[in-house]
């Protein structure tokens, strides 16, 4: 089978779109037709270089990481299923999970599918049942695919433990922001933050996945939700999803805060900037109050291992520093749940893109996320 996909040949380069061939799936493995792929920030930390193995730990795998379809954040019908598959028909709507989740790992027991075993091999970037790759350049190489799904191919291989069943009256092209974004940002504030009524949270940066920890603390029944961003499109954008106050720096945030809480600070805070960065702690510590937590959802660069922060206070203060992926959420219990809440209108998923793309012009969206003009760009395909 042939179909296009977007392709990161290295660190700093643009993508590109190429006609590439896709094997027949093999064991517990489906192949999906996508509606669509969201535009995210992890994407770019490809480009950037944040998330690039060592070339050790390639080696260790066995893998090379580049040329690699990018993509993570989708939504498609299964049109052809493997050997063995057990969940799926084809036929059915699926959101992808950019975690895999087993259901059999000690996290997965847990009640922790967001730290499913099966994601050790995210950055890898080849199949979960025997890391191959099923997609191929036209002169037969191997590409990889990102988190194990590669969302920026209009029609992809991938393991049906990376595949959540939905009901087929959801419209796919909203139902794909739940494979990531949506989710990350509201469990950022539902579940790793543990929003209470009446609390004050603050979020740092408002993209598509800050937007969603500004609608998880809303829901959450936060007293005062402070948006932080120095980008006044993103400030008003973030009044829609339940934002009370906003502010354009940290500083500015911790100045209303203390007036707001009458010195005790807030109770929670949530870091989604783009690219998280050590010297981001220290501020953000300083917001809270005693007891209070942060949340560190921000993808930082993979080596970057420098935090500045204040030992005293965090024990005197006894205040809290954890991180969180996918928002801490189950993907196969929070993504249908997610869905069901926007049918019934209490989730806001239709205010969240501001723009959508052909693939081809996947450069252009991205430059438009640097720019700041995008909540959550799209990238649409047409299968005609």
């Amino acid at each position: 089978m042939q179909t296009r996909a977007a392709i990161l040949d290295g660190v700093g380069q643009d993508w590109k779109v190429e006609t590439i061939s896709l094997d027949p799936p093999k064991a517990g493995e489906v192949v999906l037709e996508l509606v669509g792929s969201g535009l995210c920030h992890s994407d770019e930390h490809m480009v950037t270089g944040d998330m690039a193995l060592a070339p050790e730990v390639q080696e260790e795998l066995g893998i090379q990481q580049f040329p690699i379809i990018g993509g993570h954040e989708g939504a498609g019908r299964v049109v052809e299923v493997g050997p063995g598959v057990t969940t799926l028909e084809v036929g059915d709507h699926v959101v992808l999970g950019f975690i895999p989740s087993c259901g059999r790992c000690p996290s997965c027991a847990k009640g922790q599918q967001n730290l499913c075993d099966m994601g050790a091999v995210l950055l890898a970037g080849r199949q979960i049942t025997d890391m191959t790759s099923r997609h191929h350049r036209h002169d037969g190489s191997d590409l990889g695919i990102m988190c194990c799904i590669g969302t920026f191919s209009e029609v992809t291989v991938v393991n049906e433990a990376s595949c959540i069943k939905i009901e087929k009256d959801i419209p796919l092209d909203k139902a794909a922001l739940v494979g990531c974004g949506v989710t990350t940002g509201w469990g950022s504030a539902t579940y790793a933050a543990d929003v209470k009524s009446g609390e004050t949270v603050v979020i740092v940066g408002c993209g598509g996945v800050g937007m969603n920890a500004v609608q998880g603390a809303a829901m959450a029944g936060a007293a005062n939700v402070i948006a932080v961003d120095p980008v006044e499109f993103k400030r008003e954008q973030a009044q829609v999803f339940g934002a009370t106050h906003t502010a354009s720096s940290l500083e500015e945030a911790t100045a209303l805060v203390m007036d707001l809480t009458w010195g005790a600070m807030a109770e929670k805070c949530i870091i989604t900037v783009g690219e998280g960065r050590g010297h981001h702690i220290a501020p953000a510590m300083a917001i809270i109050g005693k007891g209070g937590r942060v949340v560190h959802t921000s993808v930082a660069d993979i080596n970057d291992t420098e935090v500045t922060m204040s030992l005293f206070d965090l024990t005197l203060m006894q205040k809290e520093l954890v991180g969180s992926i996918f928002g801490s959420a189950n993907p196969r219990r929070d993504i249908p749940r997610l869905l069901r809440m926007y049918q019934n209108g209490t989730l806001k998923l239709d205010e969240l893109v501001t723009n959508t793309y052909t693939l081809d012009d996947i450069n252009v969206g991205y430059q438009a996320m640097r720019d700041g003009e995008n909540i959550r760009g799209m990238v649409m395909y047409d299968h005609g």
